[in-house]
């Protein structure tokens, strides 16, 4: 079959008109221009490779961590039907036999292809830059408890946010890599020198810079100047309008780092609005947006 658009984006470049081949479910070629013969399909449509979305918690009005084992299946549909093609399960902070649970629960959907993998964001998180997280479930990074969640997960737990300032976080940074996670700093007060060490110790994401973590201060640049200066760090971004001022978005853009888009999506993602669970928490969405978490205050050497 050949598909004739208006614009197609590939390797890098507009296509405008361009055309598709495909046979058997995979795009045999791509091109400019006429197609090579009459085409089965024209769209004025733009078209675009399938999206890839690292950071994922739910949408459809389910979440990863529903106990219903059809909900993987349904929220991975949701986001294909927006053109999302491939999507990472992210799991909020809960109690280890929980998420052991929950860890137990996706790994099929990865085996199977429905999922690129299991992004547990927690419990090893920062208080101070909680966001949605209980408070009362977050520690530090034991290493059996690193150890049992990656092992239940088989190979398909793909990445761990955690706070490296946190006892036993470097260690664990470490123990994350050695299982052949990547292991990501997020909701953390970390200072740049520990973001750094964190970096040299494994680390090689940023998840979501700037939102859940120390801000920026002229004698303390934190964890997202040290992200943004390297690299060799993917960088999630959430270009929503609401997480970010366009100008730290252009930061982002313009930094050695490889910023990566993602939605964070909860349960309300392309769902009506109304009140939805996010981990331990009721979450109300009106008018399209969830709550600005609080952001933790600036200790006193901040200032």
């Amino acid at each position: 079959m050949i598909i004739e658009a208006a614009r197609i984006f590939s390797a890098g470049e507009w296509l405008e008109p361009g055309w598709i081949e495909i046979s058997e479910a995979q795009i045999h070629a791509v091109g400019r221009g006429k197609p090579p013969r009459d085409p089965d399909f024209r769209t004025a449509m733009t078209l675009v490779p399938g999206f890839i979305d690292a950071h994922v918690h739910g949408g459809g009005g389910q979440s990863f961590d529903d106990p219903d084992p059809d909900a993987a299946g349904r929220i991975a549909t949701t986001h294909l039907r927006r053109g999302t093609t491939t999507i990472m399960a992210s799991l909020v902070t809960a109690p280890l036999d929980q998420l052991e649970q929950h860890v137990r629960r996706l790994a099929p959907h990865v085996r199977s292809g429905d999922l690129a993998g299991i992004h547990l964001e927690g419990p090893w998180l920062s208080p101070s830059h909680k966001g949605a997280h209980a408070p009362e479930l977050l520690r530090a990074p034991a290493r059996g408890d690193v150890a049992h969640l990656l092992q239940a997960g088989a190979g398909t737990v793909r990445m761990v946010t955690l706070a490296p300032e946190l006892a036993g976080g470097l260690d664990a940074v470490r123990q994350i890599c050695s299982y052949g996670a990547v292991a990501a700093i997020g909701h953390t007060d970390a200072s740049y020198e520990q973001t750094r060490a964190a970096i040299q110790a494994g680390a090689t994401a940023g998840t979501h810079v700037f939102n859940g973590m120390r801000p920026i201060h002229h004698r303390q640049p934190g964890p997202a100047t040290a992200l943004l200066e390297d690299k060799d760090v993917f960088v999630e971004l959430i270009a929503d309008g609401v997480h970010l001022h366009p100008a730290m978005i252009r930061r982002i853009f313009d930094s050695p780092a490889r910023a990566v888009l993602v939605t964070d999506a909860m349960a309300a993602a392309d769902a009506p609005e109304g009140r939805y669970r996010l981990g331990g928490l009721d979450v109300d969405v009106r008018d399209g947006q969830g709550p600005a978490w609080p952001a933790a205050a600036a200790s006193p050497a901040a200032h």
